[in-house]
């Protein structure tokens, strides 16, 4: 399943396209994730062939419903979830093991987000997802197009559903692939256990802050920002590499990755809640402003309802409702987005002090630090 390139562990560290010097994300990115990625890739475009022909033995409407889910996983992505785990891995193991035998295991990861994104898109009704219609709006689309009776819209939502639960179910089937001994496999899969439920968990959080909004602060947009992204996004990833490469759970390596993961899984939904508001809809794939159109409770939204003079959350509550761009504006001006970037900054400078003091491989090490910076600073 692997290519040539990563067969032998050869992710390539240096920039190799022109002009990604000029940009130092982009660059990191490029020299980290590149190889990585393609073998990531064509570990679920292989094993995906193989599910989605399975399915449409069963019935001739299954190959498209199959077939969906199919292109939501490899709809593109930054595979930032294999990325770490596989960094985790390769921080315990070194250079010298090979890539094929965990492969699997570290494209599980994307299946288990595939299934996160289709869910969190039908529980916040989005529309569009990576610049494209999100899976529930094309299936009601496709609903239409056939002429079938019923409301299409709910149609989407529940086939949705479906595909990311068959995602969640492709995840664990992946994941038994991976060529390490069943005793550390039993550990791996605690450790994807934990994620899962975790990831559950701030997805709860999250659903509920929406519907509770008076009885928020910044504390729980916080607790949800662990929970919903720094566990499965940076954290669990991290450990489950480590599980991978049979690292105890008591190793110093193990407390360097999650005071790693925490603050750098913490950053990465920081710079989602400005993204969410500030960014660029061509660069980001998403209408910018949807948190503050539904009133959200993001740590961005709490802050500033927390720094704003009364005069400033006065004219908060006046805007409520109204012009997005308004509302952006008045958040900047009680300084919440200021503050967010400072919090963004102290959680990558505490990250890379864990990573000064743990025994890990050096290139992992260059690498980790590097990818601290570009999930933390990014325009998508």
């Amino acid at each position: 399943m692997a290519n040539d390139a990563v067969a032998g562990n050869a992710i390539r560290l240096a920039p190799d396209r022109p002009g990604d010097g000029d940009d130092p994300v982009r660059a990191v990115l490029a020299a980290y994730t590149k190889d990585l990625i393609t073998a990531v890739d064509d570990t679920l475009a292989t094993f995906l062939t193989a599910e989605v022909d399975t399915l449409g033995e069963i019935d001739p409407a299954m190959g498209g419903f199959a077939a969906a889910a199919r292109d939501a996983v490899l709809a593109g992505g930054k595979r930032i979830r294999p990325t770490f785990a596989y960094w985790g891995w390769r921080g315990a193991v070194g250079g010298t093991e090979p890539l094929p035998p965990v492969l699997p295991a570290l494209a599980a990861l994307e299946l288990l987000h595939t299934f996160a994104l289709v869910h969190d898109d039908v529980m916040d009704a989005s529309t569009t997802r990576r610049g494209r219609p999100t899976a529930h709006v094309a299936l009601a689309a496709q609903h239409i197009a056939a002429g079938h009776r019923g409301d299409p819209d709910r149609f989407g939502e529940a086939v949705a559903i479906l595909i990311g639960d068959l995602c969640m179910v492709w995840a664990d089937r992946l994941l038994a692939h991976a060529a390490v001994p069943p005793a550390r496999l039993f550990e791996v899969r605690r450790c994807y256990d934990q994620m899962r439920v975790e990831t559950v968990a701030g997805q709860y959080l999250d659903v509920l802050g929406e519907n509770d909004a008076v009885n928020w602060s910044v504390d729980r947009a916080l607790r949800v920002a662990r929970y919903k992204t720094a566990s499965y996004t940076v954290q669990r990833p991290l450990l489950f590499g480590a599980c991978l490469a049979g690292m105890p759970a008591d190793d110093p390596l193990v407390t360097a990755y999650t005071r790693y993961g925490v603050a750098v899984g913490e950053a990465f939904q920081l710079r989602d809640d400005l993204l969410g508001v500030y960014g660029d809809p061509a660069a980001t794939g998403k209408p910018a402003g949807d948190d503050l159109r539904t009133g959200k409770p993001t740590a961005l939204l709490m802050l500033a309802r927390e720094l704003a003079t009364p005069a400033q959350l006065d004219a908060l509550e006046r805007a409520s409702g109204g012009p997005v761009d308004r509302l952006a504006e008045l958040v900047a001006e009680t300084g919440a987005v200021a503050r967010v970037e400072r919090m963004i900054a102290e959680r990558v400078g505490d990250a890379l002090a864990a990573l000064d003091a743990a025994p890990v491989d050096r290139t992992a090490r260059t690498a980790l630090t590097g990818l601290a910076v570009a999930a933390t600073n990014r325009r998508a």
